[in-house]
């Protein structure tokens, strides 16, 4: 019987030290939950391990082949080019090693569900939904085609489940900011407002949204602000990175490319077309040196 792949989980990365190990515990649990199966974590910056520790984790646990989840809810530029480029290299490094690289999360059905348990926890018991505007509050991104992913999920979250609507906004990067997206839902006529992350874990960013949210709603007290929480280690999250290795390893990848700034001449971006993914290079990687180079176009787009 063939072994099958290990499981490598990828990571964006955070300077909070609660949402790095809130990282760590999650693959831990998904070790518990197959323990016939190697499984390892690492991220692409900020925090440790860096993701060639993981590699390196598993090729010393004899592992020779394994499936490569990336653990965003977003297509951007890590997920597109610099955990690719990662993973390259690590085959450059390691003799003998085969991967299948996985598809980010993405809006599933399964997270949507978490996102509306979390609006109803923020929300007093006493309000009805047709009531109340969301405000979905993504990482941003220079890449479009991520932030329209954000809209996207938006979208998904606003259809048949009575609420006044969905608006979008986005901590980093990208516009309108969190006191814009207020704005924009104050001037639309909304009283009752709750702000819903749509980051996995705790971090910086989460940490920035919710204390945004608190001084906009300081200046506007006329309108009901509620801040809801991140998506958190959710068994539809750990099924979810599941069911993400099991496409990898069957090989069902259905990657978007349709509008991907690296492939699709976006008004804009076109002189990112076929441009070569670097390794994003982490600083407590101690063997970043070794291969300075590019690894070409190495996003995947297998569909």
């Amino acid at each position: 019987m063939t072994t099958p792949p290990a499981l490598l989980i990828a990571g964006h990365g955070t300077r909070d030290d609660a949402g790095a190990e809130a990282f760590r515990d999650f693959v831990r649990e998904l070790g518990r939950r197959h323990p016939g199966l190697p499984v390892a974590g690492g991220f692409i910056e900020l925090s440790p391990p860096p993701l060639g520790d993981a590699v390196a984790e598993l090729v010393e646990r004899g592992v020779r082949r394994f499936a490569a989840v990336p653990l965003m809810l977003v297509s951007a530029g890590h997920a597109k080019g610099d955990i690719p480029a990662a993973l390259a290299r690590e085959k450059e490094r390691h003799a003998g090693i085969s991967y299948t690289y996985g598809r980010p999360l993405g809006p599933h059905p399964a997270l949507l569900r978490v996102l509306e348990r979390r609006l109803a926890e923020a929300m007093d018991p006493s309000w009805d939904p047709a009531g109340v505007t969301v405000l979905l509050v993504g990482r941003g991104s220079t890449d479009p085609d991520a932030n329209a992913e954000v809209f996207k999920a938006a979208r998904l979250l606003w259809e048949g489940r009575g609420y006044a609507g969905v608006e979008t906004a986005f901590v980093s990067l990208a516009r309108p900011d969190v006191p814009g997206g207020l704005e924009r839902c104050a001037r639309l006529g909304a009283e009752r407002i709750v702000v819903l992350p749509y980051f996995l874990f705790t971090g910086i960013l989460p940490d920035r949204v919710r204390f945004q949210t608190e001084e906009w709603a300081a200046a506007h007290p006329g309108t009901a602000v509620r801040s809801a929480d991140v998506i958190g280690p959710e068994p539809e999250l750990l099924d979810l990175v599941w069911e993400r290795y099991e496409e990898a390893v069957g090989g069902d990848l259905r990657m978007n490319c349709d509008s991907c700034v690296y492939r699709i001449a976006l008004p804009g971006f076109e002189d990112k077309v076929g441009a070569p993914q670097q390794p994003h290079f982490h600083p407590d990687d101690d063997g970043h040196h070794h291969h300075g180079h590019g690894h070409g176009h190495v996003h995947s787009h297998a569909h």
